[in-house]
């Protein structure tokens, strides 16, 4: 028995590389044991040790070199990330503009972010020495393991690492199987930067094997990007632990479309909204509650607007439509759309699996949404948009509120004092724009609600989650 388990441990998953516009092959990776993680998270723990007295100006000359180093290969990233997961170029090149600025940002602001925060004592003193003096400081945790998701191979993983490097924490990455390639080159980018040697390190893992390496003491605390499931699993994991961790899970985001708004301003921003990532995104909108006294005109011109999204071959930076990330994630949104229409919903357009290779689905709108479809109650993580008929302002966020996601919301109205209202006071989300579509952005506090998770990220607020948020009281003897 004794044997076999060591057999066990000692086997390496690989990694198959398949490009999801023409089904074909790329290339395969050799994959770590559980040892070689654990061995490289020992390492990890041990850069950690040094990086976190490293002087805030050090780890900015570093982040902004990490910037550097993405400019500089971006044509070969952008390349590799429609080889292994089927993006467009043109976003591609845009996300990877996104994570140099996100760099840039923490490398100018860490040091605002994680100052000591002075706390007034004098409340309530009494006696003859002058009140202490009393801070809140935030000290780095340690190794951070991240498990990060295949939709934004660059975006994800930076918008973890940049704030919390600048934080003197070190990150192990488990990336998505399908993107062992961009997975190994967000370790190049650090190195090239010339961060600390084992600052941050990727492990080839399979998700398996990953308990192990939650479990292991060099392992401070775990972040997760990801499906529901996969979040519930990694979070009880790491309670089980007691090592924190921020969650950010799958979303199904509400627009309210009100009627004072502009049918065709809105469906603009609706249809931009819902097309983030050929639609695979968790904040990318998916419900669209109209009230109905638009809902036809708004209809018509969403309708016009996706058709704009044409499928295309992903390296041609015209192509605004991707194939999807894979065969088996078009077929689960095939299935959706052809369950939400059994149950009546109706087709306005798409919704046809096309006859060629590759993991293709079309720009897809449906109407008479309801509960009970799908389209409706799940996250459809793809080109298809769900038109929802609501009443009134009253019904819109009742019908947007009834998910068990809570990641974005957004509101569309004439009067940006109404939307902003209910933006801010009934909307159930992490997140709520008013007349636009919601993103993240270095500057903006990230993360949901409900199912959608918990924890934020970027800003001020994600920086410190990863910090022992400490308070130090200084009394004259």
């Amino acid at each position: 028995m004794a044997k076999t388990k060591t057999l066990e441990a000692a086997a390496a998953h690989s990694f198959q590389t398949i490009n999801p516009a023409t089904g074909k092959h790329g290339r395969a990776y050799q994959g770590h044991t559980v040892d070689q993680a654990m061995s490289i998270a020992a390492e990890v723990h041990r850069a950690q040790f040094d990086w976190r007295r490293a002087a805030i100006g050090v780890r900015s000359e570093a982040m902004k070199r990490a910037a550097q180093v993405i400019r500089r290969n971006r044509e070969r990233y952008a390349r590799m990330m429609t080889d292994e997961m089927g993006k467009t170029v043109t976003d591609g090149l845009a996300e990877l503009e996104k994570c140099a600025l996100c760099c840039e940002f923490f490398a100018e602001h860490a040091e605002e972010f994680l100052r000591p925060i002075p706390q007034d004592m004098s409340a309530n003193h009494t006696g003859p020495k002058p009140p202490p003096r009393a801070f809140v400081t935030f000290n780095p945790l340690g190794v951070i393991l991240a498990v990060m998701p295949w939709n934004f191979p660059f975006w994800q993983v930076i918008r973890f690492a940049a704030p919390h490097l600048m934080a003197g924490n070190a990150g192990v990455l488990k990336h998505a199987s399908n993107v062992p390639g961009c997975a190994l080159a967000l370790e190049e980018i650090f190195r090239e930067a010339g961060f600390p040697s084992n600052i941050f390190r990727t492990v080839l893992l399979s998700s398996k094997d990953l308990k192990p390496l939650i479990e292991d003491p060099h392992i401070a605390a775990v972040t997760l990007t990801g499906s529901v499931a996969a979040g519930k699993s990694v979070a009880a994991a790491a309670g089980a632990v007691m090592k924190k961790g921020v969650f950010e899970l799958g979303g199904s985001d509400g627009y309210i479309v009100l009627e004072d708004a502009d049918p065709v301003a809105a469906a603009k921003i609706c249809a931009r909204g819902r097309m983030v990532n050929s639609g695979q995104s968790c904040i990318a909108a998916k419900r669209f509650v109209v009230v109905e006294r638009i809902r036809e005109a708004f209809e018509r011109a969403f309708v016009e607007e996706m058709r704009s999204y044409v499928m295309g071959d992903p390296n041609d930076p015209k192509t605004k439509l991707g194939p999807m990330e894979s065969v088996r994630s078009r077929d689960q949104i095939a299935s959706q759309v052809s369950q939400s229409v059994k149950h009546g919903a109706k087709i306005l357009l798409g919704g046809e699996v096309p006859k060629q290779p590759g993991a293709w689905y079309p720009a897809t709108v449906l109407s008479n949404v309801r509960p009970g479809q799908p389209a409706h109650d799940e996250e459809v993580f793809g080109p298809v948009a769900a038109v929802i008929s609501a009443k009134d302002e009253a019904d819109a966020i009742n019908m947007v509120n009834d998910s068990r996601f809570g990641l974005g919301s957004a509101v569309i109205t004439g009067d940006t004092g109404r939307g902003e209202r209910i933006a801010a006071e009934e909307l159930d989300a992490g997140a709520a724009f008013v007349n636009d579509n919601v993103r993240s952005d270095p500057r903006l506090a990230f993360g949901g609600v409900k199912n959608s998770g918990y924890g934020r990220e970027l800003s001020a607020f994600g920086i410190r989650e990863f910090c022992n948020i400490k308070t130090v009281l200084v009394e004259s003897l």
